[in-house]
């Protein structure tokens, strides 16, 4: 794919093979330390994304961007990106939440090589399983699509490959703020072509340490309340829990869809929830992966202040607008975030369903 419609001079994606030793199982975290070290795929990624800036191949030259964390208990970072609000690519339409690939419409094979900047490679891996490439339209330096084998034409349904590479892509990473994310069909997902998002963001986010109510155990399900949006929460403590956690996150996922329900993933180092393999005193953070059901929204919202995707349910806000920046409150926000979400009632009715499913 990476070498279709190439032109003298493009730059060329890296391949980067890694092995076990490459993970980094005690990130950075946020309690004062003056900065992190950059790990081998922080560097590879970074260097790759400026590079990629400075040939001009995004949609808009991106610089520092205006932050603030809005007063209240759940500390939403609101950001403002115009730019991305005015210049970005219209979001495909989405019609079903069964919506299959249509090789007629934008999609991943499509893009310049140029934007791929590395190939992964796991050990033993086979191919390409995982491409990373530039979100020509970024939230935040080092905004990257993760694209598992485009040349399959997969629809925009997670599975548990392309969510385990993507775990292992957060765990590459010694920044304690690198997340990982999937927005579904009918949850904001703008193209119909597999991907997941990977982005940098300097800031920590409730979502990491908010306490869980277990669900079940023996799988690492639990209800993850008392944050912006109320989540269904699997943890892993190292990778050696990355399969079985990809694998019960996708299952979960398509009972949703089979109910009717679209959704939305998270994933973030964070601490272990209460009944999670490997908490109790002095337990370092894992990763936590969170899930979100919700009421299917087909194409976007007009006169939405918040078009409610990952990044807004896990409590960051990209905002469009200035006055919207400087105006919006913890309230407004919340009212927006929480509008296509489940009550707690059907929340707990489904996490005893999914309980269930995985137990069985």
């Amino acid at each position: 794919m990476a070498a279709a419609g190439e032109q003298p001079g493009d730059p060329r994606p890296e391949d980067f093979a890694y092995g076990e030793e490459d993970f980094v199982l005690q990130g950075a975290g946020w309690g004062g330390e003056p900065g992190y070290a950059p790990s081998r795929f922080d560097r590879a990624l970074l260097a790759g994304w400026s590079d990629r800036m400075e040939r001009g191949l995004f949609r808009y030259r991106l610089g520092p961007l205006p932050t603030r964390v809005l007063p209240g208990p759940m500390g939403l970072v609101a950001q403002l990106n115009v730019q991305r609000g005015t210049e970005r690519r219209p979001p495909q339409a989405v019609r079903s939440l069964r919506q299959p690939f249509d090789p007629e419409a934008f999609n991943f094979t499509r893009i310049p090589p140029g934007e791929v900047l590395l190939r992964l490679r796991g050990a033993g891996g086979d191919g390409d399983r995982l491409l990373v490439a530039i979100n020509a339209s970024p939230l935040e330096r080092g905004h990257v699509l993760l694209l598992p084998e485009p040349a399959r034409g997969l629809p925009q349904a997670l599975t548990a490959p392309a969510l385990r590479g993507a775990l292992e892509a957060a765990l590459l990473s010694a920044h304690p703020g690198f997340r990982v994310g999937f927005n579904g069909r009918g949850a904001c997902a703008s193209v119909n072509h597999l991907h997941l998002h990977g982005l940098y963001l300097d800031r920590p986010l409730l979502v990491e340490s908010a306490p869980a109510r277990p669900l079940c155990p023996p799988r690492g399900l639990s209800l993850l309340t008392g944050v912006p949006a109320p989540a269904f929460l699997f943890y892993a403590a190292g990778p050696a829990g990355l399969e079985a956690l990809a694998g019960d996150v996708c299952r979960a996922a398509e009972h949703l869809e089979d109910t009717g329900l679209a959704y939305n993933v998270f994933a973030t180092r964070g601490d272990p929830p209460e009944g999670a393999a490997g908490a109790g005193p002095g337990a370092g953070r894992g990763l936590r992966v969170l899930l979100w059901p919700r009421r299917p929204i087909f194409g976007a919202k007009a006169g939405a202040a918040l078009n409610v995707a990952l990044c807004e349910l896990a409590g960051y806000l990209p905002l469009p607008a200035a006055p919207l920046y400087r105006d919006i409150t913890e309230a407004e926000a919340l009212r927006a975030i929480r509008e296509p979400l489940l009550t707690e009632p059907q929340m707990l009715r489904l996490g005893e369903d999914l309980a269930r499913l995985l137990a069985g």
